[in-house]
């Protein structure tokens, strides 16, 4: 094993010079810290700042977050994905403004405990906001730290998560916070999966990787298992005042947010068993898209009704409403709905 001062000396002194600008660095609230690390879950840093900014200030106190509904939190996390990290990080808030007296706890076993806070989670928080010894292991982590030990572990396994944690620990009991982003940041902007910067890297003497050349077969990650593909039929229904109709959807991927109707091309239900109506459709699609989740992919085809419908001569089911649209503000729709809502709104 390198030289363990040495090795972080190189690296914080390279993070102090080159670490990226975000608001969350300028802070110590650890309200703020939590919620920029839910929100970088699977999601880019250029894509979270915007979303950052204008959630802490519709939502600037815990208080504010745990006073609102959920709707309205959905609405400010449109377009991030991944619905169910505000719905938790929402329901935590409560829990925390309803029994810790609002304040984010700073014991990190009390902090796990809330919905939603994984072991990274935990760890980011605690180290960057609390400065609590804790190391932090994620993408960016697994790969730098296979890489300087030339460490062939599958880093999809929990156990070499703890391994890496175990090791990563003598670096984290002084300046924890610092050290694990430090870690991050060269993963992000040094380390990289593809093409990394070697010759750059603070850490290089110390990468056995490195000398070794076997630094582009790291970190080993078992083979990802084959998106499901499934086939979406998206229906456009409009009532005689040029309304659309939308449903609010029960499934549990998405589960809330408002859709055009939309039903599995191999499902017996359709719109008009559900509505008991006999709408024609397009016989091709109006429009065609796609839209990947982590685990599935959605293949949507969007069809259009022949003709206007009469609001009295259909009782909607209770998840289902009539929308203008002017008014597509007022609700939560998916990536895929605001895709298929922009092409209708263009091509009439």
């Amino acid at each position: 094993m390198f030289n363990e001062q040495k090795f972080k000396n190189n690296l914080v002194t390279w993070f102090d010079t080159n670490q990226r600008e975000m608001p969350w660095r300028e802070t110590s609230n650890p309200y703020y810290i939590w919620l920029s690390e839910v929100m970088l879950q699977q999601t880019q840093v250029k894509t979270v700042i915007d979303y950052y900014h204008r959630f802490i200030n519709r939502f600037p106190t815990i208080e504010d977050l745990s006073n609102a509904d959920e709707e309205e939190v959905l609405k400010y996390w449109e377009g991030l994905g991944y619905y169910s990290r505000a719905r938790n990080f929402h329901t935590a808030i409560k829990d925390v403004h309803a029994n810790h007296r609002g304040q984010v706890p700073t014991s990190p076993q009390v902090f796990g405990e809330l919905k939603g806070v994984g072991p990274y989670t935990q760890a980011a928080v605690m180290s960057i906001a609390f400065n609590l010894p804790l190391a932090t292991v994620d993408g960016n982590v697994f790969r730098v730290w296979s890489r300087l030990n030339n460490d062939t572990k599958d880093i999809k396994l929990q156990s070499t998560r703890k391994t890496y944690e175990k090791e990563l620990q003598p670096y984290v009991e002084q300046d924890s916070g610092t050290f694990n982003q430090a870690m991050m940041e060269l993963g992000a902007l040094v380390c990289t999966p593809k093409n990394p910067l070697c010759l750059f890297c603070p850490v290089q003497e110390n990468c056995e990787a490195f000398e070794k050349g076997t630094v582009e077969n790291l970190p080993v990650k078992t083979t990802k298992i084959k998106k499901k593909h499934v086939k979406q039929h998206v229906y456009i229904v409009r009532n005689e005042d040029n309304q659309l109709l939308i449903e609010k959807r029960m499934q549990k991927l998405l589960n809330h947010m408002w859709e055009f109707p939309m039903y599995e091309a191999d499902e017996a239900e359709n719109i008009n068993t559900k509505l008991n109506t006999n709408l024609q459709f397009s016989e091709v699609p109006i429009y065609k898209l796609k839209h990947q989740f982590t685990h599935i992919t959605w293949d949507i085809e969007v069809y259009l009704a022949d003709k206007v419908i009469n609001k009295m001569d259909v009782d909607l089911p209770e998840n289902m409403t009539w929308m203008h649209v002017n008014e597509k503000e007022m609700f939560n729709f998916p990536v895929s709905m605001s895709k298929i809502f922009k092409f209708i709104s263009t091509h009439g």
